[in-house]
């Protein structure tokens, strides 16, 4: 099977020689033209000239009229042809999912939302999104075999070379579950799986943000959450489980009871389902982060303090990460970012008030406002980030390319 060749030859580099490596550079607009093909790779122009004809054939590869300014002759612009696959992308949230077929740039072709309890388990799960996206396919009168691969966001830390989720979590019952080897045997298309918040953070990324080689990007919805690129990729860590912001620990009190069960954690003081307990016990209706949001913006003063407040712990926080990380760009995303001006006020004055000028002299402090496609479009864009990286290029250059 399709995804099988994907894993059998994941870890193989493909040769300088090879088309593979030509599509790679050009996917990841590293060469955007044919004399940064030859310089990158080392190949001569006739030979770039050779493997670039089967990537062009194959309609991999466009070569546009459009061309690059340089010292010399114009250059044509050499560029991934986004139309030749599709993706199927879900985003998988606490209280509903969201479910895509997209082209390779993230453009949305089609999708569903619908409410999924993901407490029922991943099989039970993983057949609903199954079965919408034979939907999506068959909506669009596309076909398994266009797909190029299938993305996951999960709300929940995930062991990304193995593609499970791991430790506790929302996802009940998902620990260790093999989401691969679920999909292998109903799609022929490899699955990358992930955690939603580095997801939300490569779709902003790549829309917005491509300039900002190092970055940090924090969700703060019912949950918080950050996700750090670093010089152009994302920063996993060794298991997975850097940017785990939200169950940072303050011992000052009072020290609430967070929902992981520690005791003050940053989700405890500042996330969505924190604020909405807060204003419960002044009498108001609030449940999630959206009636969070609904109040700030109806005026409710207690609403607005505590969405400062929220605003001043995680941006604490961002101090201690500025000093460490030293990002140009922190952007702040998810529910309550809708809120931007109370929210950013406070992180903004504890980051600047507590790092040092030079970590702070350049660095843009952002907001990415929420968009429920966001999710979704990461996927997409994951899998695509995935397929023409060096460990699986050969395997698409195979399937379409030596295929046409």
């Amino acid at each position: 099977m399709i995804a099988e060749r994907f894993w059998s030859e994941a870890g193989t580099e493909p040769s300088g020689g090879g088309e593979g490596a030509l599509l790679s550079l050009i996917a990841s607009r590293r060469a955007r033209s044919r004399s940064e093909l030859a310089e990158l790779s080392g190949l001569s122009r006739a030979t770039v000239a050779q493997r670039l004809s089967l990537l062009l054939e194959a309609r991999l590869v466009d070569e546009s009229e459009e061309t690059l300014r340089s010292g010399g002759r114009p250059a044509k612009l050499l560029r991934l042809n986004t139309d030749f696959a599709l993706t199927l992308a879900a985003d998988i949230g606490e209280e509903r999912s969201r479910m895509a077929l997209t082209t390779l740039d993230g453009a949305v072709l089609d999708a569903l939302t619908e409410e999924i309890d993901i407490r029922r388990g991943p099989e039970a799960t993983l057949a609903i999104l199954a079965d919408r996206f034979e939907t999506l396919l068959a909506r669009t009168g596309r076909h398994r075999r266009d797909v190029l691969g299938i993305g996951l966001s999960l709300p929940a830390p995930v062991d990304y070379p193995r593609g499970r989720v791991v430790g506790p979590s929302v996802m009940t019952g998902w620990d260790d579950f093999d989401l691969r080897g679920w999909f292998a045997a109903r799609f022929e298309a490899p699955l990358f799986a992930e955690n939603d918040v580095n997801l939300l953070m490569l779709a902003d990324y790549h829309r917005a943000r491509r300039d900002a080689r190092h970055l940090v990007y924090v969700k703060i919805g019912t949950g918080i959450g950050s996700g750090i690129i670093a010089d152009g990729r994302i920063y996993r860590g060794a298991q997975g489980a850097a940017g785990d912001i939200g169950h940072i620990q303050f011992t000052r009190t009072p020290a609430p009871l967070c929902r992981c069960g520690k005791i003050g954690c940053v989700e405890a003081r500042a996330a969505g389902w924190a604020i909405a307990r807060d204003l419960r016990a002044e009498g108001l209706t609030a449940e999630t982060a959206r009636d969070v949001v609904g109040l700030v913006r109806a005026g409710e003063p207690h609403a607005i303090h505590l969405v400062r407040q929220s605003g001043r712990v995680i941006g604490e926080v961002l101090a201690n990460v500025v000093s460490i990380l030293n990002p140009s760009t922190i952007v702040i995303g998810g529910t309550l970012a809708a809120v931007d001006d109370y929210l950013l006020s406070g992180v903004r004055e504890m980051v600047y008030s507590r790092t040092l000028p030079l970590a702070t002299r350049e660095l843009e402090i952002a907001i990415s406002p929420p968009d429920g496609d966001s999710g979704v479009v990461g996927a997409a864009l994951l899998v695509v980030e995935e397929a023409m990286s060096p460990r699986h290029v050969n395997a698409v250059v195979a399937r379409y390319a030596k295929a046409s």
